[in-house]
């Protein structure tokens, strides 16, 4: 396994969480992928997003099924401007690439919402660290395993 998801794993086993870290065979870069590979509807898939609110990184775990609407989000996180980083900057604060941004095994804890459409689903799925890498949670694991708070993204 990828010393990313090697992490993420460890993060995981650490807080408690119930799933995994599954390796899969075909990139789940973006949330359509991860779906096909795992057989779920798009939505069950947590997109982990770094956003800089107000300069500082955020994290943004989001539904596979929609984008985020920049303005609610800024106001849910109190922030006046929210904007995307380059990869570099992504990295830097998560020490995971994108397309694999995990919601755990950060150098730091980010600030993070999430998506409260997520609630649809009894098992959501999300990154483990690198693009082939997923382990499954839900809502409320991941509210307690990033200390997040939930908001409507989208």
């Amino acid at each position: 396994m990828h010393r990313n998801a090697v992490a993420v794993a460890r993060a995981l086993r650490e807080a408690g969480a119930a799933g995994e870290v599954v390796e899969l065979a075909a990139s789940a870069r973006t949330a359509a992928q991860a779906a096909q590979a795992l057989g779920c509807p798009v939505g069950a898939i947590a997109n982990s997003l770094v956003f800089l609110a107000d300069g500082d990184p955020v994290l943004v775990l989001t539904s596979g099924g929609h984008r985020v609407d920049v303005d609610a989000t800024a106001a849910a996180l109190g922030a006046s401007e929210l904007t995307r980083p380059k990869a570099p900057a992504v990295r830097a604060a998560t020490g995971q690439p994108i397309g694999g941004v995990s919601p755990v095994g950060h150098p730091r804890r980010l600030r993070t919402v999430v998506d409260v459409d997520l609630l649809r689903y009894d098992v959501v799925w999300a990154a483990a660290g690198t693009p082939h890498a997923v382990f499954p949670t839900s809502f409320s694991e991941l509210l307690r395993l990033c200390d997040a708070e939930p908001a409507r993204v989208g």
